[in-house]
């Protein structure tokens, strides 16, 4: 007999399944046609992906970490120039960064969305004239928009360029836009367990503006817009057409997977309302795509090995801020309110393949957990 199954917190296996056929059809097809490598099924993502976000153009690239360092380099950021992120973001951002050759500038989050404060931003731009800060990358966090209007406006006023990561944020609205659609240019990942996730690794930049669009597709191919002929220094970053074939199926089942997450997100926010946690908050001008749904306690740990007794999987994003990691740790910056998340942030399992009555086991075992403590 088998028991009960583990609730995870991701489960791309079941978004597999869900779409298996028309999966197995669009590999086949791309198998059949013997082009793998920039084809017609890339271009056909490209231009569907830019109409789902309401972008110009999208570039498709290897990877989410590819997309921003290349979405950097082709805005002009270059060696020696200070790019402002949040630390509470997982290390490939801060990574993209370094691979332009540029160097991360911290500043503290919202104490409530735990996305980019903007007065942190607008203190840090203001207190210390910096002239080599040249662009500031928000990071909208757990499918939660980051407060794009007052970023771009402070942004506007210091003359910097704004690359968005929306690595967790596929369809997300932002005062009736979707994020990717504010900055110069926004990363996009598709790695598997992301709202919109490939089976492999994948990228995609958007962008409003076609220049910035032309050098994107230079850059991720050796500089090439005549085959073997170089024009700036480029590298390999392609995504191929078999991913591409793939994420052409799931875009159709985008927006109704990331409804199925605010039905899940919103049983949570109803059952787990007693509870002594600190909940997601409503959004304010926005609509999230709960790519993770976070609690906070200074409970943490203990929250978690209870969850983990009953069979129920949980994670946290990000436990150590970039900050105080060994490879960028700055014993100079204090950053309060993202060094509390990572000592009290809980991922609990929210995908599309799990159900109403799941939410509500893992929601009767908080509520358990929690009684026993008073």
């Amino acid at each position: 007999m088998t028991g009960p199954r583990l609730l995870q917190t991701a489960d791309p296996g079941a978004a597999y399944r869900e779409s298996a056929g028309e999966i197995l059809a669009a590999i086949r097809r791309v198998l059949e046609s013997g082009h793998y490598i920039l084809g017609a099924e890339v271009e056909a993502f490209e231009r569907e992906f830019a109409a789902y976000l309401g972008a110009a153009e999208v570039v498709g690239v290897a990877s989410g970490t590819d997309a921003l360092e290349l979405a950097l380099r082709a805005a002009g950021i270059k060696a020696g120039d200070r790019v402002i992120t949040v630390a509470n973001t997982a290390t490939a951002t801060v990574a993209a960064i370094e691979l332009a050759g540029a160097r991360p500038v911290f500043v503290d989050v919202d104490a409530r969305t735990l996305t980019m404060d903007p007065a942190a931003l607008a203190r840090r731009l203001e207190d210390r004239r910096d002239p080599a800060v040249k662009a500031v990358m928000p990071v909208h966090l757990y499918g939660q928009p980051a407060d794009l209007p007052a970023i771009m406006e402070i942004t506007r006023r210091h003359g910097l360029a704004v690359i968005e990561d929306c690595a967790q944020a596929h369809g997300a609205i932002c005062h009736g836009r979707r994020v990717g659609t504010f900055g110069a240019a926004a990363a996009f990942s598709f790695y598997p367990t992301k709202n919109l996730g490939a089976i492999g690794d994948g990228g995609a930049v958007a962008t409003n503006d076609p220049r910035l669009a032309a050098q994107i597709r230079l850059l991720r191919q050796y500089g090439w817009r005549q085959r073997y002929v170089s024009e700036v220094p480029g590298k390999n970053s392609r995504l191929d057409e078999l991913q591409a074939a793939i994420l052409r199926v799931k875009l159709t089942r985008l927006d109704a997977d990331n409804g199925r997450r605010r039905t899940l997100a919103g049983e949570y926010l109803r059952r787990l309302a007693p509870a002594r946690l600190e909940l997601p908050p409503p959004a304010a001008g926005g609509e999230p795509v709960w790519h993770q749904f976070v609690v906070r306690t200074p409970a943490r740990e203990a929250l978690r090995t209870h969850l983990a007794g009953a069979g129920i999987q949980t994670s946290v994003l990000y436990p150590v801020p970039i900050h105080r990691q060994p490879a960028y740790r700055d014993g100079s910056l204090h950053l309060p309110v993202t060094e509390r998340a990572g000592r009290e942030l809980l991922c609990l399992p929210i995908h599309p393949a799990l159900t109403a009555d799941e939410v509500g086991t893992i929601c009767q075992q908080i509520l358990r957990w929690d009684s026993g403590r008073r």
